[in-house]
């Protein structure tokens, strides 16, 4: 497809992240996924740092190698700032016990890093996104139900808001996607940044 003598580019995901993909589907989009290399424990910093580090260098090495006139890719970083802490994804079942049982009760700030990258221009346009979420108080029982579903393992903070988690946390304050993992008016600000609408991505 074409505008004028221009090609549209394609959207590119530059994550394995099952959630983002839904999102940007259920959104208009039909993204091509490539998955990056980028080793993310050799990031250090706050954690809007390391989110907004590993965004950037999660959509600059897919970008590199994406064979296509005309892209634009999008990476993506989620974390909890929890007591100024990063909190990833839990390394056991045991750790997600823990982390919920911290939790509980209590508010933190789930960061997601943005990059979107042109790769017929290099040019690259940058934001971290915060949500404030604000935790249910659960019981052990229940906590631990939660973590034997698997769920609990597979994302930033332990918890997700579309899906078993949902019924853990009592709001959010802030853009949902982007406690989900992508914020769409934040990725609709970045392509504009980078002369592109939104709406030419669309399927």
């Amino acid at each position: 497809m074409t505008i004028g003598r221009q090609a549209v580019p394609r959207l590119v995901l530059a994550s394995a992240s099952p959630a983002r993909l839904r999102l940007l589907r259920a959104a208009g989009f039909d993204p091509l996924v490539m998955v990056s290399g980028v080793d993310e424990s050799a990031v250090v910093g706050t954690p809007r740092d390391v989110a907004a580090q590993l965004a950037t260098l999660k959509a600059m090495e897919v970008a590199a190698r994406v064979d296509l006139p005309a892209a634009m890719v999008i990476g993506c970083d989620s974390l909890l700032d929890f007591d100024g802490v990063a909190v990833g994804k839990p390394v056991d079942s045991a750790a997600a016990m823990t982390r919920w049982q911290a939790m509980r009760g209590r508010s933190g700030t789930l960061l997601t890093g943005h990059c979107v990258v042109d790769v017929r221009t290099g040019q690259r346009a940058e934001e971290v996104c915060a949500t404030t979420v604000h935790f249910g108080a659960p019981s052990d029982d229940e906590i631990r139900a939660y973590v034997a579903s698997g769920e609990p393992l597979e994302v930033a903070g332990a918890f997700t808001i579309d899906g078993r988690g949902a019924a853990f946390v009592e709001r959010v304050d802030g853009d949902p996607g982007n406690v989900i993992g992508l914020s769409l008016p934040t990725l609709r600000r970045l392509l504009a940044e980078l002369d592109t609408r939104i709406v030419e991505l669309w399927r």
